[in-house]
């Protein structure tokens, strides 16, 4: 009688641990964390990701921060620089502080490009949350709002090809219309230009450029549309050199508006691999009757065909992180 009630507490304590362990294991939501941020950029250091973000609604006077090493739980940081009060340049607009990009550089420095009164800012740090500091001795912008008058110097994003060398791109359009993308080789120094910028943009593109690389492809990523409605989405073009020329990409756009309306204006996103996989992460929409909009951060996985082709994305609302 006493083996059979241990058999029968042992089998209830396996049900138990089953029924309510395993359901109490959190998986990964879209969206990923409360609040309203866009524009994510992420960088990986000693396990743990970093996670940059604008602050919503239009950019705060710093940057959203936040670290994490599972996208379960997220702690939020505050960091010096880039701040509306750091950078400072007479032909900037009143535009806040926008759209990171990191990278840890050849040297093993983090490097940040952002959009600071619609100008390309240039920093370095010795850690992802710094204290960051001006690439510039002079403390200027690394491309004012006057360099190329016919591109909205927004949306920076750095590329480090395989052999090291680094790349800057950037550009979006004025009032929705005329996007442009801008490429330039950069320096060893990470903020002199090896060249002069030239526009590669491709069909489609309005913003939000990020570049990868795939099967020695370069995958040029960007969001198409409006940011501030459904019509927000993400294609790409694939070169066959980092400055193109460029061709649309099969099953672009790869990620749009959903069906039922539970992603809306999906864009404006980085991609990062885990353990062999590709993630994007991205912004949505957050539906409201404001006179601007709110996103949300966004996560799912990246997949390409045996081409090398990206893949259409079918957002999920739980999506498990490997």
């Amino acid at each position: 009688m006493k083996n059979r009630t241990r058999i029968y507490l042992k089998l209830l304590v396996c049900f138990l641990f089953i029924t309510f362990g395993c359901a109490s294991q959190k998986k990964i939501s879209n969206p990923i964390m409360p609040g309203y941020f866009a524009d994510p950029t992420v960088v990986k250091d000693k396990g743990t990701y970093y996670i940059y973000a604008t602050i919503d609604p239009w950019g705060g006077d710093e940057l959203a921060v936040f670290s994490t090493r599972d996208f379960k739980k997220f702690q939020r940081h505050q960091i010096n620089w880039p701040t509306t009060k750091a950078c400072v340049s007479p032909t900037a607009s009143d535009a806040k502080v926008w759209a990171p990009s990191v990278v840890r550089g050849v040297d093993n420095k983090f490097y940040m490009y952002v959009s600071v009164g619609s100008e390309i800012w240039a920093g370095v740090s010795s850690s992802p949350l710094g204290p960051w500091k001006n690439l510039k001795a002079d403390n200027s912008p690394l491309i004012s709002s006057k360099d190329f008058p016919d591109v909205h110097t927004i949306d920076s994003d750095c590329f480090i090809d395989d052999n090291g060398q680094a790349y800057l791109y950037w550009g979006s359009g004025f009032n929705w219309v005329n996007g442009k993308c801008m490429a330039v080789k950069l320096k060893a120094d990470m903020y002199s230009f090896d060249g002069k910028p030239q526009e590669v943009t491709p069909a489609g593109y309005f913003e939000g450029p990020h570049m990868i690389k795939r099967n020695n492809q370069y995958l040029l990523m960007f969001s198409e549309g409006k940011a501030i409605d459904a019509t927000y989405r993400v294609g790409y073009a694939v070169g066959k050199t980092p400055f193109g020329p460029f061709e649309k990409g099969v099953n672009s756009p790869i990620l749009t508006t959903s069906a039922d309306s539970t992603i809306i204006g999906p864009g404006h996103h980085t991609v990062f691999q885990e353990k062999g996989q590709d993630y994007i992460l991205y912004h949505r929409i957050f539906p409201q009757k404001e006179a601007y909009v709110l996103r949300q951060l966004c996560l799912d996985s990246l997949k390409f065909d045996g081409d090398g082709n990206i893949l259409k994305i079918r957002p999920r609302a739980k999506n498990v992180f490997r």
